[in-house]
């Protein structure tokens, strides 16, 4: 299986579940360490976004592996189907990752460029910045977001708003 189609079955299973259609890839050294999808509705953990699913699967193997996270993290691509938001892109710096990749914008949220810009910013002692090359098969990361969106959200609450007759 290709990377982009592992990146794209855990956007799928998180539509499936019905969660916010993200998900990602931490490869190391051509080998996948860690793989995340959305996971906030399911725990009701506002934090269990794909990339935190992701960082805990990659500690966890640094802790088997006898491996420095410090180290591993250096040297670890982020491939994930959304621009990660504010929080993750905030994690991911801190960790020192050098390069993610992404589908689409997200125009709401991003902490890639689309709302700040958190791999580029003069942040002091927060961790190192890095590359960002979005665009990355975002038709079909799209795709995803208008099926979920399309969707009635059995999470959300009601909407207070009045609807015209």
């Amino acid at each position: 299986m290709s990377a982009r189609e592992e990146k794209e079955g855990p956007a799928k299973e998180a539509l499936e579940n019905g969660e916010v259609p993200v998900g990602c890839l931490m490869v190391y050294h051509n080998e996948i360490l860690g793989q995340g999808r959305n996971e906030v509705n399911e725990t009701k953990n506002a934090t269990r976004h794909a990339e935190m699913v992701a960082i805990g699967h990659v500690l966890e193997w640094c802790h088997l592996n006898g491996r420095r996270w410090q180290e591993v993290f250096k040297d670890t691509v982020l491939y994930v189907t959304v621009e990660p938001c504010i929080m993750c892109a905030a994690a991911l710096r801190l960790l020192n990752i050098p390069l993610v990749v992404y589908g689409c914008q997200n125009e709401r949220f991003g902490g890639c460029g689309s709302v700040l810009n958190i791999p580029a910013d003069d942040l002091q002692h927060t961790g190192a910045p890095f590359q960002c090359i979005g665009g990355y098969k975002a038709e079909e990361a799209v795709e995803l977001l208008r099926t979920f969106y399309k969707a009635e959200n059995p999470n959300a609450p009601k909407s207070k708003v009045r609807k015209k007759e």
